[in-house]
């Protein structure tokens, strides 16, 4: 993945068993493939792979840009966290419709 890839899909929390809530968009379809692409052609350049398999991304969400990782799923497709100030400064809940645009860093 060279370039960007963009994506909406829905705002969904997960609870650990403490209580505390992680927030995510799932990252499916050819944007989750072009994801998937990246890391194994990043792991057979690197000999090695990252915790997790997880993939360095710039994000960007509205007017909020950061950089993070994104987590593959068990089930197919990738996981961004949405950490709260980014919540917060876009004005997003559990549910909503969330467009992202992601490009690997």
């Amino acid at each position: 993945m060279s370039e960007s890839v963009s994506v909406t899909a829905p705002l969904w929390r997960w609870t650990a068993k403490n209580g505390v809530s992680w927030f995510f968009v799932t990252i499916e379809g050819e944007a989750g493939e072009s994801l998937s692409a990246t890391e194994a052609m990043w792991r057979l350049e690197l000999g090695g792979k990252r915790g997790f398999r997880s993939l360095k991304v710039e994000a960007c969400i509205g007017e909020t840009v950061w950089q993070t990782s994104c987590f593959p799923r068990d089930e197919g497709g990738w996981m961004l966290p949405v950490k709260a100030p980014v919540r917060k400064a876009e004005k997003l809940a559990e549910g909503d419709p969330v467009a992202v645009t992601l490009r690997p860093v």
